[in-house]
């Protein structure tokens, strides 16, 4: 069962009705597609356009409306009709207009009602054939087929190869293409898919290609899938060699458009079961990085299931996942951050690395197996992947995105400490405005604090020390600033893009709040340690709070 060939000027010569037909000219144009048959008199002086339009005209009206002739020529007119003999006085009509005369007058009912069953027909058999196809696919759909065998039955139904590709372009089931050149074929598809037009068959959705990839050419018809309003993806019939036939056009129509729907589905399912499978695996990996499991066999069997091995040295990197202007990354939303995360794993790709991700709060974490064991190796290794990532967060957010790491862990039950030290790592990155990997080894001065940070006598310091100053504020901004610079006003003041004259307005400022001379270098140190200590222990506080919490 497929569809019939749509009625040409060549078909509607072959009716009994037009038996007595002579073509005057036009005869290299006759494979144009006929739907519809209008006279000549209600088409003049419109400006629509005429394809597929057979004009009808008397012969005794035709002396008189040849410049309405060149015009419904214009117009791309199929062919014009004369129902009669043409008059001898007509000497010329336009080139590239197929003219039809009959011999014996038919009428133009007879030739409307000829055209009009003829197109009803045509319809019936697409509506037909797109029913069948549509049972065929849904009926492996609902046994659970899967996309590979869905598009495989595409691929019988349209006896050509065909591929099904997700929205950004990339090949997530083919079948009788070489799977060494499916790259490029998917690319080229998505490239020029993009870029075309309708194919006019009313099938909005659909367009005919042609690319020619590895040396092959290929007529691709492709359906876009389209779920609600969103826009999921292609189905593309693709023809080698020789471009189709027009009947065979009409087919591969008609298959890719019912199978949207079809494999759209399908491919909503998937996706919905991959994102369950990686929620657990995200719950599994912040139980890690929590070391929060109930007991050493509970940590074992969900590792088992989740095919990580326990027994391999990590590395633990987290990044800021929140975005200042949301609309430029498109990652709002829990499920945006975990595809941000995903996408930031999948950087530097290697067969005997694995890469585990999860969000937790708004902080991107990624703990990767590392291949070396050496320990100048394993460092090397660590930032080039941490500069690999922050680059490709720099790139997606349009700013500069660090990316910190704690020390190599050993097996699971150092995760942990890494992860903290990871944490730590990034928090201090984040307020001293480092881009790029940020180890906590090259800030290992602020490992010696840590062991006091989080003491009373260390709080009372800070308090002591800092007054009424807090984090986030101007003042507190500036303090910072000024101590980075090393007590330089004139770095500090260009770092802040402010006058040397207001920066050292906010010194004075700033002195009287903390009760003391800033500007002298013992209190410099004095400040500095006061709010590297602050610094710690809040990290320390947020990264407890994290843990109670979950």
């Amino acid at each position: 069962m497929e569809p019939s060939p749509r009625l040409t000027v060549r078909g509607l010569l072959d009716e009994p009705l037009m038996a007595d037909a002579r073509v005057v000219q036009g005869d290299d144009a006759l494979d144009r597609a006929l739907t519809w048959v209008l006279p000549l008199g209600e088409v003049v002086g419109r400006y629509d356009e005429l394809a597929n339009v057979a004009v009808y005209v008397r012969p005794e009206m035709l002396g008189d409306s040849l410049q309405a002739v060149s015009a419904v020529a214009a117009r791309g007119a199929a062919c014009l009709v004369v129902d009669g003999a043409l008059p001898a006085a007509i000497a010329s009509l336009p080139l590239g207009l197929p003219v039809v005369e009959l011999d014996l007058p038919v009428g133009f009912a007879a030739l409307n009602r000829l055209l009009a069953e003829r197109s009803l027909m045509q319809e019936v058999h697409v509506m037909r054939y797109s029913a069948h196809v549509h049972s065929v696919l849904a009926g492996l759909l609902h046994r659970g087929a899967g996309l590979t065998l869905l598009i495989k039955e595409v691929s019988s139904l349209a006896q050509h190869p065909a591929v099904a590709l997700d929205a950004r372009g990339h090949a997530v089931a083919h079948h009788g293409i070489d799977p060494a050149s499916i790259g490029e074929i998917s690319e080229a598809i998505r490239a020029a898919s993009g870029s075309t037009t309708p194919d006019g068959r009313g099938h909005h959705d659909t367009r005919v290609v042609e690319e020619t990839v590895a040396g092959v050419h290929w007529t691709c018809t492709a359906s876009a899938i389209r779920l609600g309003k969103r826009f999921e993806g292609w189905v593309v019939v693709l023809a080698s060699g020789s471009a189709p036939g027009p009947h065979d056009l009409a087919r591969h129509a008609v298959v890719t458009d019912q199978a949207t729907a079809i494999i759209g589905s399908e491919m909503l399912r998937q996706r919905s079961v991959d994102e369950a499978e990686e929620r657990a695996r995200g719950d599994f990996v912040q139980a890690l990085v929590h070391g929060s499991f109930a007991s050493r066999h509970d940590m074992q069997a969900r590792a088992e299931y989740h095919d990580i091995d326990l027994t391999s040295t990590f590395a633990v990197f987290v990044a800021p996942g929140y975005d200042e202007n949301p609309t430029v990354s498109g990652a709002e939303g829990p499920g945006g951050l975990l595809r941000l995360a995903r996408y930031a794993a999948s950087v530097l790709p290697h067969p005997s690395v694995r890469s585990y991700v999860t969000v937790i709060g708004d902080v991107l974490v990624v703990v990767r197996s590392l291949r070396y064991r050496d320990a100048r190796d394993t460092e090397a290794e660590i930032a080039e992947f941490a500069d690999a990532v922050s680059a490709d967060l720099s790139r997606r957010r349009g700013r500069p995105v660090p990316v910190a790491h704690g020390t190599p862990a050993a097996g699971a039950d150092q995760i942990r400490e890494s992860y903290r030290q990871a944490r730590v790592a990034l928090g201090i990155g984040q307020r001293m405005g480092i881009s790029g990997s940020v180890s906590y080894h090259d800030l290992r001065g602020y490992g010696v604090l840590e062991l006091v940070a989080e003491t009373e006598r260390s709080r009372r310091f800070v308090e002591d020390v800092l007054g009424s100053l807090r984090p986030g504020s101007d003042l507190y901004d500036t303090l910072v600033a000024y101590l980075g610079a090393g007590g330089n006003v004139n770095a500090a003041a260009r770092e802040l893009d402010v006058h040397r004259n207001t920066m050292l307005s906010k010194l004075d400022r700033i002195s009287r709040a903390m009760a003391m001379d800033v500007r002298t270098p013992e209190n410099q140190f004095t400040a500095w340690l006061a709010v590297r200590l602050e610094l710690l222990d809040h990290l320390h506080t947020a990264v407890e709070r994290e843990i109670n919490y979950l």
